[in-house]
């Protein structure tokens, strides 16, 4: 899958680089929206754009809804902003639209090893962003609090389409535990390998077909296996 492939490479390039510089950067001209990775809709009239402000480019960050050819601004992209983000370069933000520009999936490093994945819904000059499926969750009955939560080190979710209300979805994440309990309580999505100093790295791996149903409710098919991405 390319997309994943894609947000795959860019946490790798970017966990290796030093300090000063495991963040993608960008200083935005006054008035400049730049289109991201992937940013142009299939049938021409929209794109998603980002604009900061600062010499890095995060501060004031949102990314935008444009209007094409003329690139004019439609609406902010909710749950995008200078709260949420780790880099504000165009190109470490990834679009993928469906094929009939109804919905776009935008993805982004919230931390370094924690990708934001946000489903909005186009309709004319909006984007309503949409409550999307997590198959972690749908495994485990369990929400992963971010705050509280701090044994998920990794966290790499994917979509690709399969039709305009139809689409596939990834999500590899790796925990660190105490003991392996989680993994246990996974089956075949997950595996544990013991470390060093005693916890339990578990890796959950699972894939599904959604499909978006009528006001944008989105049914999770059955959950598979995935592909383990990441090297124990």
């Amino acid at each position: 899958m390319p997309h994943l492939r894609a947000i795959l490479a860019l946490i790798l390039t970017l966990a290796a680089s030093s300090p000063a510089f495991a963040t993608a950067e960008h200083k935005y001209g006054k008035g400049e929206y730049a289109i991201i990775t992937g940013g142009r809709a299939p049938n021409g009239k929209y794109s998603v754009a980002a604009h900061g402000e600062g010499d890095a480019g995060s501060e004031n960050f949102r990314l935008s809804l444009m209007a094409e050819p003329g690139h004019r601004k439609l609406a902010t992209l909710d749950n995008v902003n200078d709260d949420n983000i780790l880099d504000s370069a165009p190109d470490a933000f990834h679009a993928t639209w469906s094929s009939d520009s109804r919905y776009v999936a935008v993805s982004f490093r919230s931390e370094r090893h924690i990708v934001t994945l946000n489903l909005y819904a186009i309709d004319g000059k909006s984007a309503k962003l949409v409550d999307g499926p997590d198959l972690f969750r749908d495994a485990t009955s369990r929400i992963v609090d971010r705050a509280n939560d701090g044994d998920m080190r990794t966290s790499v979710p994917a979509l690709t389409w399969l039709a305009p209300r139809r689409f596939h979805l990834t999500d590899d994440r790796v925990f660190v535990e105490d003991d392996a309990t989680l993994a246990d309580k996974l089956g075949a999505l997950g595996k544990a390998a013991k470390m060093d100093d005693g916890r339990v790295s578990i890796q959950f791996s699972a894939e599904a077909d959604c499909d978006i149903g009528n006001a944008n409710a989105i049914s999770i098919g059955k959950l598979q296996p995935g592909k383990f991405p990441f090297q124990e």
